[in-house]
């Protein structure tokens, strides 16, 4: 293994994570909450966002990001086979995780936080979710596009 191999392995590694986490948040955690009466669903999911902020999940969200990014450049200045597919997985996780998490999901964060009450769940929930599952398919496809590359490598 080179280091583009290296590169392509971590970037499939904390893309396919940070999608995990999502999905988990898509397919359980909130449909969990939803089964509770919503002013203790806000207070679960503010008790959730507040531990979320801490370093393992927050170094998995940079990773995420840095990764992919760093592994573009070191395929295009290397000419790699498969490098526009990990600039697509960088273009991706920028925009629809980091970008979707900055403009949408984290707003909706301190709008629960500051709400915890079940007008702050009705609120946050839907809005939420729907952005959740856009973080979810875009971490999927920026996990599935470098697994290409490395299959070219």
């Amino acid at each position: 293994m080179d280091l583009w191999d290296v590169l392509l392995v971590l970037t499939v590694l904390v893309t396919g994570l940070a999608g995990g986490v999502f999905a988990a948040f898509s397919t359980f955690v909130m449909p969990g909450l939803r089964r509770l009466d919503p002013a203790a669903a806000a207070a679960a999911i503010a008790a959730i966002n507040e531990d979320a902020v801490r370093p393992p999940f927050m170094t998995l969200f940079g990773a995420a990001v840095v990764v992919p990014a760093g592994s573009a450049v070191v395929g295009l200045v290397g000419g790699y086979d498969g490098a526009w597919l990990v600039v697509a997985s960088a273009v991706l996780v920028v925009v629809g995780m980091l970008g979707v998490t900055a403009a949408g999901n984290v707003p909706l964060n301190n709008h629960v936080m500051a709400h915890r009450d079940a007008a702050g769940w009705a609120a946050f929930d839907r809005p939420w979710s729907r952005l959740n599952h856009v973080r979810t398919v875009t971490c999927a496809a920026a996990c599935a596009l470098p697994g290409v590359a490395l299959a070219l490598a």
